[in-house]
Parts: C-alpha cells; sequence; structure tokens
C-alpha cells in the first residue's frame, strides 16, 4: 500500500506496513476499496498464462479453470496514539481487567455469533485469553475456532487490533474469493466488537496525569519554574500531614503555626525550618493542588512503609512476604508452561 501511496503522490509517514499519518487519509482509502475480487483474480490470470497451462483452450471452453480459494484472511485496525507512553499503561490496563474475553460469553459478543455448548453442533474449545510477552511487547490473543484476534502494542506508537481467519466455514461462508467481502465485514466487525467489549474500571491515563502534575515541575504563564512535590521526600509529606491536622481547618494557621508542626513532624528542633522554607513550599503546594494530600499521606504514611517492612524483612514471614514468594513462584511456573512461550 506504500507503494501505491508514493506512487499517487500522496504523502505519509510509514509505521511498519501501514501508516502512522498520511496528508490525505480519503485518497488511500480509496485506493485500498478499489482492490476487490476482480482485482485479485485478474492477477491470477497474469500469473498463469508466463508458465504453460494444464488446460487446453478445449478445456478452458468446456469450463475447466483455475479458481482462486481464501486460505487466510487478516483485517487489521491501527489506532495512533497522540501519547504512545501513556498508550502503553493504557493497554497494559486494558489486559489486566480483562483477561475474561476469552469466555464463550464474551466471544459471541466478539464475533457476533451464537455458540452452541452442548449437542453435535457445539463450538469446539478451548475459549481462553492468552497474554503473550515477547522482549517488552505484551499481546493479547483471543481465539474462536480456527480464527483469532491478537491486540498488542504496534512499535509502541499504536494500538493494532486485528483478526485473522484461517477457515471462512468458521462463519459458514464459502472458501471461493467471490467471499471476500462477507469476510471483511466479520473481520472489521469483530475488531470494532473488541474493541467495545473491553473495559476499564478506571483511566490509567487520568491518574498518571494527576501524578505527574503533582510530582513534574510547572512553568507559570510568567516563565517561573516551580518544583514538584516529591513523594519520598520528608519535607514535602509533612508539610501535606501538616495542613491535615484538624486545627489547621477550625481555626486556620499562621506561617509559624506551620513551622511548629511540620518541625515536629519532620523530627526537627524547634526553629530549624525558617519561614521563607513554609512560604516556598506552601507557593508549590498552591501550584500543584491540595486535594490529594490526604490520599497520598496515607499511601506514604502506612501503605508504603508497611508493605516495605513485610516485604525486607528476613526474620520472621510476614502474610505479605510470603504472598509475594507464592506470586513469584506462581509466575515462574505459569512463564515455563507453553501457554506463555513466545
Amino acid at each position: 500500500m506504500s507503494r501505491q501511496a508514493a506512487k499517487a503522490g500522496i504523502g505519509f509517514t510509514a509505521l511498519d506496513n501501514g501508516f502512522a499519518a498520511v496528508d490525505d487519509p480519503a485518497a488511500p482509502q480509496a485506493i485500498c476499496d478499489r482492490l476487490g475480487e476482480e482485482q485479485i483474480d485478474a492477477l491470477l490470470r497474469k500469473r498463469l498464462a508466463i508458465p504453460p497451462h494444464p488446460f487446453t483452450a478445449s478445456d478452458r471452453a468446456a469450463g475447466y479453470r483455475y479458481e482462486l480459494s481464501i486460505l487466510q484472511a487478516e483485517f487489521s485496525l491501527t489506532q495512533m496514539l497522540d501519547k504512545p507512553v501513556a498508550g502503553r499503561m493504557f493497554f497494559e490496563h486494558v489486559i489486566r481487567d480483562n483477561l475474561d474475553i476469552g469466555r464463550p460469553d464474551q466471544v459471541a459478543l466478539v464475533f457476533g455469533r451464537r455458540l452452541m455448548r452442548r449437542g453435535p453442533h457445539r463450538a469446539p474449545g478451548p475459549f481462553r485469553t492468552r497474554v503473550i510477552t515477547q522482549g517488552v511487547t505484551p499481546s493479547l490473543h483471543v481465539d474462536y475456532k480456527r480464527t483469532r484476534i491478537t491486540q498488542y502494542h504496534k512499535q509502541g506508537r499504536a494500538l493494532r487490533t486485528e483478526t485473522t481467519i484461517n477457515d471462512a466455514t468458521d462463519f459458514s461462508i464459502g472458501k471461493r474469493l467471490t467471499n471476500l467481502p462477507a469476510l471483511r465485514e466479520i473481520g472489521f466487525s469483530a475488531n470494532r466488537r473488541l474493541l467495545h467489549v473491553q473495559r476499564l474500571g478506571h483511566d490509567p491515563i487520568t491518574g498518571a496525569a494527576a501524578l505527574d502534575a503533582i510530582t513534574g515541575a510547572i512553568t507559570t504563564a510568567t516563565g517561573a519554574r516551580i518544583p514538584g512535590l516529591r513523594l519520598a521526600q520528608r519535607r514535602s509529606h509533612a508539610l501535606l500531614q501538616a495542613l491535615l491536622t484538624f486545627g489547621c481547618h477550625t481555626n486556620g494557621f499562621t506561617n509559624a503555626d506551620l513551622r511548629a508542626l511540620t518541625s515536629e513532624l519532620r523530627g526537627l528542633p524547634p526553629g530549624a525550618v525558617t519561614a521563607g522554607q513554609i512560604t516556598y513550599d506552601l507557593r508549590r503546594l498552591k501550584s500543584h493542588g491540595l486535594h490529594t494530600a490526604h490520599f497520598l499521606t496515607c499511601v506514604h504514611d502506612r501503605l508504603l512503609p508497611t508493605g516495605l517492612a513485610h516485604l525486607t524483612d528476613h526474620t520472621c514471614a510476614p502474610p505479605l512476604q510470603a504472598a509475594s514468594r507464592a506470586y513469584n513462584r506462581a509466575l515462574e511456573n505459569l512463564s515455563n508452561t507453553p501457554l506463555f512461550a513466545a
């Protein structure tokens, strides 16, 4: 397709065997729409005219001829991502939250087919969802008879969904080339249905953006650079803890109040924190927002210290450490099975 686009003078940016960007999207689509059974059959006839033909003229006049059949057909949907890193994060959460996509009821929705589970015409299995990792690129695989949908993060820049039909009779369609339009409708519909069925319990990109907004530096409209709040820095969390103190909400607070509170929370002697430091920290906090202060404080002071202590304490066997070991063993055993063979 890229050669056809270049021949037609269409500007584009390549993405492997597809397009990352096109100056005129309608133009290559029009070229693709021209490819049908007549053009493919004409190519076959052109090739068959080169070697000696086994059928004589009288044979061909009697109706004997070669006909093309569809051994495999692949239909893909490539969605380019404005922010590839966020896109990869999104796809990893899609995999994590949709491991049941291979269940019969989900497969029936994706392919728009009624699956018979019993009787002589029951749909063959197994029904499963496979997540295969090769290098650092995970891929999601869903099977229906001899047809498979594969979804993966393509070259770190796009979400690729492709349906590969290895036997047209899976959908009660013949294998002759005249059935290509019907197979095309099934393949493209399956891609769209998979994206429609997939669900997330939350938006990971929004959460990552909120975290970056807190921890990353901000440049104001006047060009002033305001550093972010470092989550692992005791000074930042002492300020958040101090602002959550009940007295600060009922009576308000002064710079001196915060100096006393943050000094105590940081284990510093009185007077170690200066008024300028508190003013600087409040300016940072005002720019980054306060609505997540309670959540960040709980995570930092309750979850992380306790969890890390359980994981690193080798004098006993806390439940979290035992669970971590069992989880790692299960992952090792699972990765050694043929299911996860790269």
